[in-house]
């Protein structure tokens, strides 16, 4: 994929005002056009149609980066790695999926955002599990909830609640409280005087987003669009339109529509809907079955 080192970078001295409004030059596309873009990627590898689907989505990777900026990190690098995840986004996006590209890059986007501030905080070293980084995330919220920020080490029956919650050993527990709370973590130095002797650890909760459920919600949509695609394969070339455009589109076409495409009766068109949601549904509760997942109704 190109290397889009003409891409606008923010640094600390162009400052991210600067930054955001050369960003806003770059139109957004319509779903049309974005579609059009994809594909010449996808067939051609057209470098040029995937540098505009990229830019038309920087203002996106940037708002998502503006809600971890309380982990004490450089925005300026934040936002550089959202649009790491963007690219790796462009890079594998499939148009034919009836998916926008913002929808399937916020999750890329945050990904790549979520493993820089690991990588960055020396605490937590890569190859840690899910549930290792649910816990940094979350164990500050989790000791709040059972009335415990002010302990050195937790006492056992907090240890064995914040492991139950967030589904992990309460070893690790311990070993994470340590070591958010130790001098080589520096999470608990003052950030300035002016913040009436707030630490670090204060600011690493994100108000604006749930770091832990991002986690899982990512990878359990991942799994879920996989399946998706898959299923889609049991219904013939009309019902995979119909119920794309009606289920699956930003902005769902009418009954009329259909009828006046296909032919039909805006009640068979909508019978042709049901029916083929109802094929699908089937088919990826088969095909969850074979990964151990459950597919709600």
């Amino acid at each position: 994929m190109a290397s889009y080192t003409n891409l606008p970078a923010p640094s600390p001295e162009q400052g991210l005002n600067r930054y955001m409004q050369e960003i806003r030059k770059f139109p957004l596309l319509e779903p049309e056009e974005e579609y059009m873009l994809a594909k010449r990627w996808v067939d051609h590898q057209d470098a040029s149609a995937a540098h505009r689907l990229v830019t038309s989505h920087l203002r996106l990777a940037a708002k998502i980066a503006m809600g971890y900026r309380g982990y004490g990190l450089p925005q300026a690098e934040v936002i550089s790695e959202a649009n790491v995840g963007l690219m790796q986004a462009v890079k594998r996006f499939d148009p034919e999926k009836g998916f926008r590209l913002a929808t399937y890059a916020m999750w890329w986007i945050r990904a790549s955002i979520q493993e820089y501030i690991l990588r960055s905080w020396s605490l937590v070293k890569l190859g840690t599990t899910s549930a290792q980084k649910k816990l940094f995330f979350n164990l500050r919220k989790a000791k709040a909830k059972v009335g415990a920020l002010e302990e050195g080490d937790l006492r056992p029956e907090n240890v064995a609640r914040i492991a139950t919650d967030l589904n992990v050993s309460e070893d690790e527990v311990i070993s994470m409280n340590r070591r958010l709370s130790g001098s080589d973590a520096s999470l608990n130095a003052t950030v300035g005087s002016e913040d009436g002797g707030a630490q670090w650890q204060d600011w690493l909760e994100d108000e604006d987003s749930d770091q832990a459920a991002d986690y899982a919600e990512r990878d359990e949509l991942e799994t879920r669009r996989e399946l998706l695609a898959q299923a889609m394969d049991v219904l013939n070339d009309r019902e995979k339109d119909i119920l794309v455009q009606r289920r699956l589109a930003d902005e769902p076409v009418t009954l009329a529509d259909l009828s006046a495409t296909y032919s039909v009766s805006r009640e068979r068109s909508r019978q042709i809907e049901v029916r083929a949601f109802e094929k699908l549904q089937n088919r990826m509760r088969d095909l969850a079955r074979g990964k151990g997942m459950a597919i709600p109704s």
